[in-house]
């Protein structure tokens, strides 16, 4: 079995990673007409900055854009490779964070983010509202429109959604948590599935860590909490999932797990 590294002690507290210039998708669909009924996200999965936002970039360097603040490094291709072990869906957003966050409510003040992690983000600092709504209706609702029909393809739908978190923000803390399991209201499965990872005897699991529950509005929120659709959100720590061999051997040890539990509880 992996042993994975610690960067501390662990508490037991309650697509194309390259931007692109180009018109494109907002979002990409895998395995449309997989059977299952889970249905796995990527709410964060580019760093992307469509061409119409600043001519293709918001202005910070290529190293900022490379970091977890303009997106979930690796959790794409955990999201893919979960999907097709689950045999089901995948959806997965094709613009950066930066641009305009899919996990954010569309009147949370940091649907667009002016400042992250120590980065101010530049085209981000005056946006105007011609051009906020232009990131909205271009790519923040066409994406969630496109989640809200695959959601709504099955009766029983299980949505799973992929996320990723830095090891440590500037100035904080390191984050000693392979993985963390978010949930607010709904705990069918999120609190099982807690309680199961956590009998792996070489992984630190987070309860409602790095971040606690979900926000008023975001993705799980809107598509799964609002529709009671059993729902569970992952987050993997980044340096854990850099390689396509680590992102496909997390969906490998996960799918199983999330069979395994979701029959245990009847989900």
């Amino acid at each position: 079995m992996t042993q994975f590294p610690f960067p501390g002690n662990c508490p037991r507290a309650g697509l194309s990673e390259i931007p692109t210039r180009t018109m494109h998708q907002p979002y990409h669909i895998e395995g449309d007409t997989r059977p299952a009924r889970w249905l796995v996200t990527c709410d964060h999965a580019t760093n992307a900055v469509p061409g119409f936002v600043g001519d293709g970039s918001l202005g910070i360097t290529p190293e900022d854009m490379a970091r977890h603040i303009a997106y979930d490094v690796g959790a794409a291709g955990v999201a893919r490779a979960l999907a097709a072990a689950l045999d089901a869906p995948a959806i997965l957003s094709n613009f950066s964070r930066l641009v305009i966050d899919p996990n954010r409510g569309e009147d949370d003040p940091t649907l667009v983010m002016k400042l992250y992690d120590g980065t101010v983000i530049p085209a981000n600092r005056h946006v105007s509202d011609e051009g906020f709504m232009r990131r909205l209706n271009r790519l923040y609702r066409p994406y969630h429109t496109a989640l809200s029909e695959l959601a709504a393809r099955r009766a029983d739908t299980v949505i799973v959604s992929v996320h990723s978190f830095t090891p440590q923000f500037r100035g904080r803390p390191p984050r000693p948590w392979h993985v963390g399991l978010l949930y607010a209201a709904d705990t069918r499965l999120a609190r099982p599935l807690i309680a199961r990872l956590r009998a792996e005897p070489d992984l630190c699991v987070g309860d409602n860590e790095p971040y606690g529950g979900h926000l008023p509005g975001d993705s799980i929120a809107r598509h799964a909490i609002a529709h009671e659709r059993p729902n569970v959100l992952i987050e993997l720590r980044n340096d854990l999932i850099a390689t396509q061999a680590q992102q496909a051997g997390w969906a490998a040890r996960l799918a199983p797990i999330l069979q395994e539990v979701a029959a245990k509880v009847g989900v």
